[in-house]
C-alpha cells in the first residue's frame, strides 16, 4: 500500500510540474474539490493509521484540503479552452457593461477638441472596464476620441460650454477607443481598438447588427465582428456615472483586422485601404490616394486613404492605380483570367449578395463610398464591407431598396467593379445562386420567419436596457430612418416587411 501511494503521489507531481490552471479532486463520480493550482506547495499522502491513508494540498502554507483516500477516483489536472477574443467580446446573445472613466479635465479637452474642429481625431485618456459574466476586464490608459460620419457630435453640452456635473445635457455619440495610446502594446482581450457605435436613425436597434451577423453567418470573413453593448460614461470627479444606454461594438478596420484572421488572409503585410465617397475604382489619378491628416485645424481627408504602410506611399499609390487601369482596360476572356487571378470570386460575390439583399445603398456599387479593400503581398485584391447601419428598407438615392433590381443595383457605368464581374455569365450565375441560398427558407440567413426571429431575440435582450440619460433613442420602434425614401417598410410587421418584399424581387 505505501509502495503504491509513493508512485501515485510520483505521478502526480509529474503532471503538476506541467503548471495546469485547476486541479480536481474526484470521487464516487463526484467533484470533492477544485481549485486554480496558483499557490500550491504540494501534495501529500499521510497514513497515520494501518489502513486509513489522505490526502492533503497544501496551498500558500495552509491545507486548503484534506481527505481520506478512499472511493477517490481520481486526481487531474485542467487547462480550460483558451479564450476565444471574437466569441467571448462579440456575443451576439450577450449584452456586457462598458464603462469609460475620465476626468473632468479630460473630458472638457474632449469637449474642447471637438469644438475646435469636429472631424478631430484628439484623443482623451480614460481607464476602461467591461464586465461580462460577472468577469471584469481592464484597460486603464485607455485612448478615446470622438468618430463618425453624419453620427459625429458633441457628447455634452452646446458650443464652448464645460462640464458640469448639474444637469448636464447629456447626447449621444459614437466612439473609437484605442487601447494601446497611453499604455504601450496594451490590449483588450487580444484587441487593440474598438469602435462603439449610436444607434442613430434606426429605431429598431438592429440593423446593423443584423447585416454584420448575416456576413459572418453566409461566410463572408472580410466582415467585421459586431455586438451589443451597454455603454456608461463616469467623470471621475461625479458622484453618479452617467449611462449612455445600449452600444453596438464594432471591430476596427486596421492591421490587426487583417492579422486577427490566421488562414484566410494570406497574409497582414500589404496594403490597406479606406474608401470615402468618390472612391469608384475607376479613375486612377494617384491624387486621390494618400493618408488622412486630421488636426485641430485642418482636415484632409483622401478619396483612398492608406491605413498600413504608411512610409511606403508612393509604392502604394502606383499599386493601386494599376490594378484600376487594369481591372477597367481588360475585357473578354482576357479579363476573367485577370480578374480570377486577382479577386477571390466567390468570396466577393457573397459579400456583394448579403449587400444588395440588406439594401445597402450608401456602398461601392450604388454610391461610390463606405468599404475598405486590401492588397496582399502577392497583390490579391480583397473587398471588406463597412458601415451598414442605414439598411433593411431604410434608403436613399435608390428609389426602393426592396424591389430594386439586385443585377442593376448601382451605376455600372462610372462604378464598374461589381457588374464587370456578373457580366460574365458564370459569375452571374454563381451571384444569382448566392442571393437564392440567402432567402432559402431552410438556411437560418435572409428568409422572413429565421430573421424576426433573431431580431426578436436580440430586441428581449436589450430592451430594458434602452432608455438612458441622454434622454435619446429611448424606445425600441419597428420603422426606417424618417428621412428616408420607404418609411412603409417593417421587419416584424407581416406588412410591408422588408424581407418578404425583398425576397420576392429577386432575380429568376
Amino acid at each position: 500500500m505505501k509502495w503504491i501511494n509513493i508512485l501515485f503521489f510520483a505521478f502526480l507531481c509529474i503532471n503538476f510540474t506541467v503548471a495546469q490552471d485547476s486541479l480536481c479532486v474526484h470521487k464516487a463520480g463526484s467533484i470533492l474539490y477544485k481549485s486554480d493550482v496558483i499557490s500550491i506547495d504540494s501534495i501529500t499522502f499521510a497514513q497515520p493509521a494501518a489502513d486509513v491513508t489522505s490526502i492533503s494540498i497544501n496551498k500558500a502554507g495552509s491545507v486548503v484540503y484534506k481527505n481520506e483516500t478512499t472511493g477517490i477516483d481520481s486526481i487531474t489536472f485542467i487547462k480550460p479552452t483558451p479564450l476565444n477574443p471574437y466569441s467571448y467580446i462579440f456575443d451576439i446573445k450577450s449584452i456586457p457593461e462598458i464603462t469609460l472613466e475620465v476626468t473632468t479635465a479630460e473630458w472638457n479637452n474632449l469637449l474642447s477638441y471637438f469644438d475646435q474642429n469636429p472631424d478631430n481625431q484628439e484623443y482623451i485618456k480614460s481607464y476602461y472596464t467591461f464586465v461580462k459574466d460577472g468577469k471584469t476586464i481592464s484597460a486603464p490608459g485607455s485612448g478615446i476620441r470622438i468618430r463618425g460620419n453624419t453620427s459625429r457630435r458633441r457628447p455634452e453640452g452646446s458650443t464652448g460650454q464645460v462640464h458640469t456635473a448639474i444637469n448636464t445635457p447629456w447626447h449621444h455619440a459614437s466612439f473609437a477607443l484605442n487601447f494601446k495610446k497611453y499604455v504601450k502594446n496594451q490590449t483588450m482581450s487580444g484587441f487593440e481598438k474598438l469602435n462603439l457605435k449610436w444607434f442613430k436613425d434606426d429605431a429598431t436597434y438592429v440593423r446593423e447588427v443584423y447585416c454584420y451577423d448575416l456576413f459572418e453567418k453566409f461566410g463572408v470573413w472580410t466582415a467585421p465582428q459586431s455586438s451589443y453593448c451597454r455603454l456608461s460614461i463616469k467623470i471621475t470627479e461625479d458622484p453618479t456615472t452617467t449611462y449612455y444606454g445600449v452600444y453596438q461594438m464594432v471591430e476596427a478596420v486596421d492591421k490587426q483586422f487583417l492579422q486577427n484572421r490566421p488562414g484566410k488572409f494570406a497574409d497582414a503585410e500589404g496594403n490597406l485601404w479606406k474608401s470615402s465617397w468618390g472612391a469608384d475604382l475607376k479613375n486612377a489619378d494617384t491624387t486621390r490616394m494618400g493618408i488622412e491628416n486630421i488636426t485641430l485645424t485642418s482636415t484632409y481627408t483622401p478619396v483612398y486613404d492608406l491605413k498600413t504602410n504608411n512610409s511606403a506611399l508612393t509604392a502604394a499609390k502606383i499599386q493601386l492605380a494599376n490594378f484600376i487601369t487594369t481591372f477597367n482596360s481588360k475585357a473578354g476572356d482576357d479579363f476573367k483570367t485577370w480578374v480570377s487571378s486577382k479577386i477571390d470570386i466567390p468570396l466577393f460575390l457573397k459579400t456583394y449578395a448579403v449587400n444588395v439583399m440588406c439594401g445597402m445603398w450608401d456602398d461601392y456599387w450604388c454610391n461610390k463610398n463606405n468599404y475598405y479593400f486590401y492588397f496582399d503581398s502577392a497583390g490579391k485584391f480583397y473587398f471588406i464591407p463597412y458601415d451598414y447601419d442605414n439598411t433593411l428598407g431604410t434608403s436613399a438615392i435608390v428609389t426602393d431598396s426592396g424591389k430594386q433590381d439586385l443585377l442593376n443595383w448601382g451605376d455600372n457605368t462610372n462604378n464598374p467593379l461589381v457588374k464587370k464581374i456578373i457580366t460574365i455569365p458564370e459569375y452571374q450565375a454563381l451571384y444569382v445562386s448566392y442571393i437564392k441560398d440567402l432567402c432559402n427558407r431552410n438556411n437560418d440567413l435572409f428568409f422572413v420567419d429565421k430573421s424576426i426571429s433573431r431580431i426578436t431575440n436580440w430586441q428581449n435582450m436589450i430592451k430594458n436596457y434602452v432608455n438612458n440619460d441622454t434622454k435619446e433613442d429611448t424606445q425600441i420602434l419597428d420603422k426606417p430612418a424618417s428621412w428616408g425614401n420607404c418609411s412603409f417598410y417593417r421587419l416584424l410587421d407581416s406588412t410591408n416587411n422588408y424581407f418578404k418584399i425583398r425576397a420576392a424581387n429577386i432575380p429568376n
